[in-house]
C-alpha cells in the first residue's frame, strides 16, 4: 500500500494459489483412493510439490500445465530414449486451423537429432463439456509403437470486448475408486486475476475525453518461474504472457470505450504499464492511477559497434552532436526531447529513424552506427532521428530492470498510449520530428528501423494468438516491408532487390533467416510473402505517407542481448547503408 496522495488505488487483491486450493479441498479422507488430474497455470516445481502433498494424503494426483500442454508433456513426462519417429495428431478448428500447431511451438526444434516428426491435422468441433486433445504416436527402436493422449483444456467464452474466443483454461478431472469420472472447468488464479483486472476497467468511471489518465499501472506478483528452452531465445513465461494480456486487453477496452475499431492505433488512453514480477507466494494484483514517470534509468555507456543491449539515451546525445548539421526537436507528453539532425549534402536526401516502437531496441544502435558511417561520405544528405519515442524507451528501461527477458509491449507506444505514426499532423509531439525532417530535406526515402519478438508472443486468455498481430506471433527471420506512394512501385521493387542483394553478403544473416523460416513454416504454415535473396518482404501502396518510399525493417530483436543483439543492430546498420546507396541510383520517374 502506498501513502503517495498522487496515486489512486482502483483495486488491490490477492488470489489463492490454485494448486494449494486444490489441496485444501481434495486432500481429505473423503477422496482417498481417488485419482485427481488438474490443469493449472503454474510452474513445474509448484505442480510437483502439490502432487507430492496429495500422494502423502493417499490421493493419486497429477497436475499439468494448462499453458502449452503438448510442449510441457514432452518437457516433463516423455522419455526420448530409443525414439525413432513421432506422429502428432492435432485439433484443427474451422475458425483457426493452425492454432494448436502454434501452441506446440517450438517443439519441432527440440527433437533429438535423428528423430523424425510428422504432424497430422484432425478436424475438430470442440464441445463445452470435454477438452480437445493431441494424440502422440511414438515409434521406439525394437519396441514398436505407443500412443499418448495429451489433453488441452480450452473454454468457449466472450472476451473483454465481446468477441468469441476459445482459450486455454484450468480443468479438473476426478476418477473415483469405482472408475467413475467427473470433469469440469476449473477457474484458476491466473484467470481470476485477469478477469478482476478487466472487471475493474469496466466498472471505473473514466473522464469523458482522452487521455483518461497519465499512467494506469497494474502491479502483479505472479509466483511462477520462467522456463528457458533449448532453442534460440525461446522460453515459457506465464508472467510475460500476463503482461501481454493486460496491456493489449486494456488497450482494446479503451478502443471500444472510445468507439474506435479494435487495433486502431490512434487511441490515446494514457500510458498503460503492467509490471509483472515473480515475487511472493500467491498471486497479487494492484491497479492504480499514477502520475507520469519523468525519470529515466541510467544505462552503461558502451562502444556502439559492440553494444550487447539497449543503450542509454545519454549516449545518443554526443553521437548526434558529433554529426553536426542542423538540430531538430520535438517534445513528448512527459516532457522528454525527441532529437534529430539534418545533414545537408549533394546526394538525394534520406530520412533515417528508429525507436518508433521503443521496445524494438536494435534499430536505435543500428541507426546511429549507419549515420556515423554515412557522415564520412562526400555528398551525404540525410536526417537521423534514432530515438523517436523516448517516453516508451524510458519505460522499457524501467521494465527490463526486473524482467530483462520479456518483450514488454507496454513500451511500444508513446505516453499518450498511441502509435506515434498515428498522431495527427501539426502537433508538437513525437511525429513532429518526421514532419520537420521532411519539410527541410524533401527526402524521397524514409528508412524506418523496427523489430519484433525474438521468441513466441502469446495471449493465452484471449484465444492464444495476439489479436491484430497474428503474423508476428513467432519469429520468421529478418523481414522487410516497402511502402510506396502511387506511381513508385517499380522503384520500390528495385530498392528491395538491391538491398536484399547487399544483405545476403552479411555473414550468417541468410542462414539465420533460413533456420527461423523453416521452424515458422512447421508451426504456422508456409510463408505467404515472397522471399528475395533469402529475405521475406512485402511491398504495398500507401498514399498517405510523407515520403515516396518507406523501407521498414523487422528484425526479431525484442529481448535479445549479447552477441545476438550485436548481430541485430549490425543487420539494421547494413540495411540503412545499402538502402541509402541504392536509392541514389534509382530511376524515380513516376
Amino acid at each position: 500500500m502506498t501513502n503517495d496522495p498522487r496515486i489512486e488505488i482502483l483495486l488491490e487483491r490477492s488470489f489463492p494459489r490454485t494448486a494449494r486450493s486444490l489441496l485444501d479441498e481434495y486432500a481429505t479422507p473423503a477422496y482417498q483412493g481417488y485419482q485427481l488430474e488438474a490443469w493449472v497455470f503454474d510452474d513445474e516445481a509448484e505442480r510437483q510439490a502439490t502432487e507430492t502433498a496429495f500422494n502423502d494424503a493417499g490421493i493419486n494426483a497429477r497436475l499439468r500445465s494448462a499453458y502449452k500442454p503438448l510442449v510441457h508433456f514432452f518437457l516433463e513426462t516423455f522419455s526420448w530414449a530409443s525414439v525413432q519417429s513421432v506422429v502428432i495428431e492435432y485439433p484443427v478448428l474451422a475458425q483457426a486451423p493452425r492454432r494448436f500447431l502454434l501452441e506446440a511451438y517450438p517443439l519441432a526444434a527440440l527433437l533429438p537429432q535423428g528423430v523424425s516428426l510428422r504432424w497430422e491435422g484432425v478436424e475438430t468441433t470442440p464441445a463445452s463439456t470435454a477438452p480437445v486433445h493431441y494424440r502422440v504416436q511414438v515409434e521406439r527402436r525394437g519396441e514398436g509403437w505407443e500412443t499418448h493422449v495429451v489433453t488441452a483444456p480450452n473454454r468457449h467464452h466472450q472476451d473483454h470486448v465481446g468477441e468469441a474466443q476459445y482459450s486455454p483454461c484450468g480443468w479438473l478431472r476426478l476418477t473415483s475408486p469405482q472408475g467413475e469420472v467427473s470433469e469440469s472447468r476449473l477457474e484458476t488464479d491466473y484467470e481470476a486475476l485477469f478477469q478482476a483486472a478487466m472487471t475493474t476497467l469496466a466498472s471505473t468511471q473514466w473522464q469523458p475525453v482522452s487521455p483518461y489518465f497519465e499512467e494506469l499501472n497494474f502491479t502483479v506478483h505472479w509466483p511462477s518461474r520462467d522456463r528457458r528452452l533449448a532453442w534460440d531465445d525461446e522460453h515459457i513465461s506465464l508472467s510475460e504472457a500476463m503482461h501481454e494480456e493486460l496491456y493489449f486487453s486494456t488497450l482494446e477496452y479503451f478502443q471500444r470505450h472510445a468507439g474506435l475499431a479494435l487495433c486502431d492505433r490512434s487511441i490515446q488512453p494514457g500510458q498503460i504499464v503492467p509490471e509483472v514480477s515473480t515475487q511472493g507466494e500467491t498471486a497479487y494484483l494492484q491497479i492504480s492511477l499514477r502520475p507520469l514517470a519523468v525519470f529515466s534509468a541510467e544505462r552503461d555507456e558502451v562502444t556502439l559497434e559492440n553494444a550487447q543491449q539497449a543503450i542509454g539515451t545519454t549516449q545518443t546525445k554526443p553521437v548526434m552532436a558529433a554529426l553536426g548539421g542542423q538540430a531538430l526537436y520535438a517534445t513528448t507528453r512527459a516532457g522528454r526531447a525527441v532529437e534529430a539532425r539534418y545533414l545537408l549534402g549533394s546526394d538525394r536526401a534520406v530520412m533515417i529513424s528508429a525507436g518508433q516502437h521503443a521496445n524494438e531496441t536494435s534499430g536505435v544502435v543500428g541507426a546511429l552506427r549507419a549515420a556515423q558511417q554515412l557522415y564520412r561520405e562526400p555528398g551525404a544528405h540525410f536526417v537521423i532521428s534514432p530515438l523517436e519515442n523516448p517516453d516508451g524507451y524510458a519505460l522499457q528501461g524501467r521494465l527490463i530492470a526486473t524482467q530483462p527477458r520479456h518483450m514488454h509491449h507496454a513500451a511500444r507506444y508513446t505516453a499518450f498510449g498511441n502509435d506515434l505514426q498515428s498522431q495527427p499532423l501539426g502537433q508538437p509531439f513525437e511525429h513532429a520530428i518526421r514532419e520537420q525532417a521532411f519539410a527541410l530535406s524533401n527526402a524521397g526515402l524514409h528508412i524506418n528501423l523496427h523489430g519484433y519478438p525474438a521468441h513466441e508472443w502469446t495471449r493465452p486468455l484471449s484465444g492464444y494468438v495476439p489479436r491484430g498481430f497474428e503474423m508476428w506471433t513467432i519469429p520468421k527471420g529478418f523481414f522487410l516491408i516497402l511502402r510506396h506512394q502511387p506511381g513508385y512501385e517499380t522503384a520500390a521493387e528495385q530498392l528491395v532487390e538491391a538491398v536484399t542483394q547487399q544483405l545476403a553478403q552479411v555473414p550468417g544473416l541468410v542462414e539465420f533467416n533460413n533456420a527461423q523460416i523453416a521452424l515458422f513454416e512447421t508451426h504456422a504454415g508456409a510463408l505467404t510473402f515472397p522471399v528475395l535473396n533469402g529475405f521475406p518482404y512485402l511491398i504495398s501502396e500507401d498514399g498517405d505517407q510523407l515520403t515516396p518510399l518507406m523501407l521498414i525493417t523487422e528484425y526479431p530483436d525484442e529481448t535479445l542481448t549479447g552477441e545476438p543483439f550485436v548481430q541485430a543492430h549490425t543487420a539494421q546498420m547494413e540495411t540503412v547503408v545499402a538502402a541509402y546507396h541504392a536509392f541514389q541510383t534509382l530511376s524515380l520517374n513516376r
